[in-house]
């Protein structure tokens, strides 16, 4: 056996015994799957049950996480209430069926507290495994989604989302990956313009998930526990060809407003971040489920959010614990230091805590509400509509 093969076998045969041997009792070595250390930090805290002022979510996924369970949605409503979040964004509308069924559950009782995006299915009635039958590659693909969100609109959608898989899933005829900036989906993002509905984007992932899950990656206990998520290698484009390209849409695509979701999928990097936004007026971004990453950079970050406070929305990726909630706030309104950003424990996202960024009240309203009026049909009348309810 080389000297190799004789490494791997020895870091398999650890791993397979980490959770009971390497637990870091009396003097034996410690399994990052395990550790999960509790600060002894003692500063001011500041908890907060609720924002200060109204607030959109543009970024959760009621579908996918609550799958139309009606008492799962009475209780989401419930945790709106008491946090005063006046509207959330579902982007779980599929273009067909499951958009109609979405729209009837949300409205039938919630109408004003719900606003819905659409999405695009590209891959339609065909076989999951010959991309050669799927919708997207058959001819006028683009037009017909155009019209559809043209008739999703006019039922009241007042979006489009874009998920990940565009650009790191869904692939073509001759097994490649489909291109995000292929000119063959140009009607898609020029129909969105016309109608005056914004696209919300997740392109690529966090910097780690394209980095080998070795001992320098920092997030190497959350993808140990998700191999899947890893993104390294070969096969897939690198994570600056993935962000390019969304740009080059974007710059193609003037008169279209894309919201970047994840501050853009580069929280780790607000610089390049804020030469996007002074470089394309037509792009917004939002934080969800990027406060771990925002928050261990608080003077970058509000600094950030002050300089850009016009073109920030409020997201979270929920719905989420009604406790997870409450770090949005503590994070965006306080000066507190070194605290969780989840409810999980270890934490989700890194073996970290945050600070709060302590925003001034008038970029706090903007970043809450008043941009996501500015920018998405339909919300505005809505927080007008919970503002005097609350009032």
């Amino acid at each position: 056996m080389d000297e190799e093969a004789d490494k791997r076998e020895q870091n398999a045969t650890r791993n397979e015994n980490a959770d009971c041997v390497l637990d870091g009792r009396d003097g034996r070595e410690l399994s990052v799957r395990v550790f999960d250390p509790r600060t002894q930090i003692k500063t001011a805290s500041t908890p907060l049950t609720h924002a200060k002022f109204p607030v959109v979510d543009v970024h959760t996924h009621v579908f996918y996480r609550l799958r139309h369970n009606e008492k799962a949605l009475d209780d989401l409503v419930a945790m709106m209430d008491r946090n005063r979040i006046a509207v959330c964004t579902s982007l779980d509308g599929k273009l067909g069926g499951q958009l109609e069924e979405h729209l009837d559950h949300l409205w039938k009782r919630y109408r004003d507290r719900f606003i819905v995006y659409a999405n695009i299915d590209w891959r339609g009635d065909g076989s999951s495994d010959d991309p050669s039958t799927w919708a997207c590659h058959q001819q006028g693909f683009a037009e017909r989604t155009a019209e559809g969100l043209r008739s999703a609109v006019k039922r009241g959608v007042s979006g489009l989302k874009i998920f990940k898989r565009f650009g790191l899933g869904y692939r073509n005829p001759d097994g490649s990956l489909v291109k995000i900036d292929d000119p063959r989906w140009d009607p898609i993002w020029a129909v969105c313009g016309e109608l005056g509905i914004p696209v919300i984007i997740h392109t690529a992932d966090p910097a780690a998930f394209f980095e080998p899950i070795d001992a320098t990656n920092e997030r190497w206990e959350e993808l140990s526990r998700h191999p899947d998520w890893s993104f390294y290698g070969d096969e897939y484009p690198s994570r600056e060809e993935l962000l390019d390209a969304r740009n080059r849409v974007i710059a193609r695509h003037p008169k279209t407003q894309f919201i970047g979701a994840h501050i853009a999928n580069n929280s780790e990097d607000l610089r390049t971040v804020s030469q996007w936004l002074e470089r394309y007026p037509n792009l917004w971004v939002e934080p969800a489920s990027r406060i771990s990453e925002l928050g261990r950079q608080p003077y970058s970050s509000r600094d950030f959010m002050i300089r850009y406070a016009d073109r920030i929305l409020f997201g979270t990726d929920g719905p989420w614990p009604e406790k997870r909630l409450h770090f949005y706030w503590r994070f965006f309104e306080t000066r507190d230091e070194y605290f969780d950003y989840s409810e999980k424990s270890p934490p989700p996202q890194g073996l970290w805590h945050i600070y709060g960024i302590d925003l001034p009240d008038e970029v706090l309203k903007k970043i809450y509400f008043e941009n996501a009026a500015r920018l998405i049909p339909g919300v505005k009348s809505r927080v007008e509509k919970f503002r005097k309810s609350i009032e």
